[in-house]
């Protein structure tokens, strides 16, 4: 609806305008109206007019000064005169006003209501170009996103390629640059206990700190990669300028620290995604060489982190073992960590090791639907015990107890009431992920109301059940990647995503990485 204000110092004419003329059929609708021209100013002051219909000759203010100033106050106020013809000679005045009409009274409805139909297609018109503008301007960030996803990524097409550089004006870049690949710390641990909103809220925080730090000091060239990372393509030699303040700020306003890897530096484009890799690569050598902090790539922990491999192997045995309840297996798998990392020398520090334990520990709990902080206390989630720890037998043996009292903990709960009815939610679920699963489908199935099964969802998973439903998807999603020859469609498909983009963006937010590009890796 458009607003109209209409003023006239004839209160019969006001009247007539304003109850014979069928407002609500053009679109519109009267704010107000008003007997004189500071009356009607009045109203400009408080209310959004799209239209003002005002008489020309009015006491003390005419229409044409009212409408000048109205003008000031709304430039893109649209004005159409009304008056006798005796008036006619202010018809030249009025058209250097811009006034879109001049009608004459004694005033014909059908006249004024053509002027009207006149001005809403204008107003339609102008209203069609803003949408589009903010529409392109809203998507110029996400083809930006896309572009420097393709560039790390894969190189882009030789056909769109030159009209993207031109767009996004790579040949001005800071050339040469490095990849910065920055990612949250600990983010199951410091984040997985928020509410949503508030892990929503922290998450733009971070956004707001890093672009707007970034931008702040003209570096524009940055790429979400997935929840916990995103990538920044700068010069090497700002590093410090860059970084420093921005991983300080992020230290005294937000409840996690960042790790930021990064490599060789690239002089064109076609170099980036090496640098990416390596970026990526320096990344995976944090367990080794510690988190908080930027680390440049070292070939040489890669090489020992290939040698570790085994270690996720027995971990996630182990974690199997702890599931079943089988004491003597836990005691073998963690026998068998412990041998391993007493091979790899001092690189491995008695505390990094541990965290990376803990946090492969947690990611095999939140698929089996359990939280490792939740089930052991809340000094886990502080880690602060991990710095009492001075040997590797340290470790092994408050590990081995903790172990035992998780699987012990785990057990109770899935022999309690309320654990078996979630347990048979999400067997349910699972045989159905193909279908449109909401929240009141499954309570209707077992007999619950929405509200009180997605409480006592909650309550045993520590998530809510739209996020468990996303998780068990994206565990499907996995499987039949690695195990199946399914196209990526079908593959969507068979995890209940009917439009591909969707579940493409879906499981890169999860995972890091594309389907095609996880189906390569695993």
């Amino acid at each position: 609806m458009y607003r109209i204000l209409l003023a006239d110092d004839d209160i019969l004419d006001l009247e007539g305008m304003k109850t014979f003329i069928p407002w609500r059929d053009l679109g519109m609708e009267v704010a107000g109206t008003a007997n004189n021209g500071f009356a009607a100013l009045e109203i400009l002051e408080r209310e959004p007019v799209d239209v003002l219909v005002s008489d020309i000759r009015m006491p003390n203010m005419t229409g044409l000064e009212l409408a000048k100033r109205a003008r000031e106050k709304r430039a893109n106020l649209r004005v159409i005169f009304v008056s006798g013809h005796q008036d006619f000679q202010y018809a030249k005045q009025a058209m250097s006003l811009n006034a879109f009409g001049y009608v004459l009274k004694p005033m014909d409805d059908r006249e004024l209501v053509g002027a009207l139909l006149d001005v809403k297609r204008e107003l339609d018109s102008e209203r069609t170009r803003h949408e589009k503008e903010e529409t392109y301007r809203q998507l110029v960030p996400a083809a930006k996103n896309d572009y420097l996803l393709r560039l790390l990524e894969s190189e882009p097409d030789s056909a769109d390629s030159a009209a993207l550089r031109r767009q996004f004006c790579t040949d001005d870049w800071d050339w040469p640059l490095r990849v910065y690949v920055v990612e949250i710390d600990d983010y199951a641990s410091k984040l997985g206990q928020y509410a949503p909103e508030a892990r929503k809220a922290a998450l733009s925080q971070l956004e707001k700190l890093l672009i707007g730090g970034m931008n702040a000091r003209g570096v524009d060239q940055i790429c979400k990669l997935s929840k916990t990372r995103c990538a920044v393509l700068a010069n090497a030699r700002r590093e410090e300028e860059l970084f420093g303040p921005f991983m300080a700020g992020v230290r005294q306003t937000l409840p996690f620290t960042l790790t930021i890897g990064t490599g060789v530096s690239a002089s064109c484009s076609a170099e980036l995604q090496h640098a990416y890799g390596e970026a990526l690569a320096a990344l995976d050598q944090k367990m080794l060489r510690g988190k908080d902090r930027i680390l440049a790539y070292e070939a040489s922990v890669s090489s020992e982190l290939k040698d570790l491999r085994d270690l996720d192997r027995h971990l996630e045995a182990m974690m199997l073992a702890v599931s079943a309840y089988d004491l003597v297996r836990i005691h073998d798998e963690l026998s068998h960590v412990f041998q391993l990392v007493s091979q790899y020398g001092s690189r491995i520090t008695i505390r990094h090791f541990a965290m990376y334990v803990l946090m492969k520990m947690n990611e095999q709990l939140r698929s089996a639907n359990e939280d490792l902080y939740k089930l052991l206390g809340l000094e886990l989630k502080n880690l602060e015990i991990l710095l009492e720890f001075e040997t590797i037998g340290d470790i092994h043996a408050w590990l081995r107890r903790r172990v035992f009292e998780l699987s012990e903990t785990i057990q109770a709960k899935r022999h309690s009431k309320n654990g078996k009815l979630v347990q048979s939610v999400v067997e349910d679920i699972r045989s159905r992920l193909d279908e449109n699963i909401t929240l009141r489908d499954v309570a209707e199935r077992f007999s619950f109301s929405p509200n009180y099964l997605g409480l006592l969802f909650k309550e045993e998973t520590s998530r809510n059940f739209s996020e468990y439903v996303v998780d068990l998807r994206m565990e499907k999603a996995q499987q039949l990647l690695t195990t199946t020859k399914l196209k990526i469609y079908e593959v969507a498909d068979r995890v209940g995503y009917r439009y591909l983009p969707y579940f493409s963006r879906q499981f890169k937010e999860t995972t890091g990485m594309t389907p095609l590009e996880y189906r390569r890796k695993h």
